[in-house]
Parts: C-alpha cells; sequence; structure tokens
C-alpha cells in the first residue's frame, strides 16, 4: 500500500485537490489513489452517505412486520 504521501486528498474549506496531506485531518477527505477520484470527493461523500442510510434504515426496520417465517414466539 502506497504512502499517504503518494495519495490525493480533498480540502473541504478550499475545494482544491491537494497530494500528501497538507491540511489537519477535519479539513480533507480522502485518501484517494488519483486527483480526478480526488476532485470527486463531494459527490463520492454523498453516494456512500445514501448508501449508509439506506443500510441503516434497512436495519432499523428488521424484524419489524414482514415476514418472520421460521420464528415461533
Amino acid at each position: 500500500m502506497a504512502d499517504n504521501d503518494d495519495k490525493y486528498w480533498y480540502n473541504l474549506k478550499t475545494g482544491e485537490v491537494e497530494r500528501g496531506m497538507q491540511v489537519p485531518a477535519p479539513d480533507r477527505a480522502g485518501p484517494f489513489d488519483t486527483a480526478e477520484e480526488a476532485a470527486r470527493a463531494p459527490e463520492i461523500i454523498r453516494e456512500r452517505s445514501k448508501q449508509w442510510e439506506e443500510e441503516e434504515r434497512r436495519e432499523d426496520s428488521w424484524g419489524s412486520g414482514g415476514d418472520e417465517a421460521g420464528f415461533e414466539g
């Protein structure tokens, strides 16, 4: 695995792509393998957040109503 200094980061304050860890962790997203991928960080973050939200919704609704075949109370 490459060192994080060889990775790209998205600066959340400036919106700029940076190589290596140039700003404190709360101000950056990454690491990313390419500058192009880092430039898409806001889109990637939105996509992942949506996926996590959907997963949590499924987990939260598990066992409420639905098919509980095989379970006897």
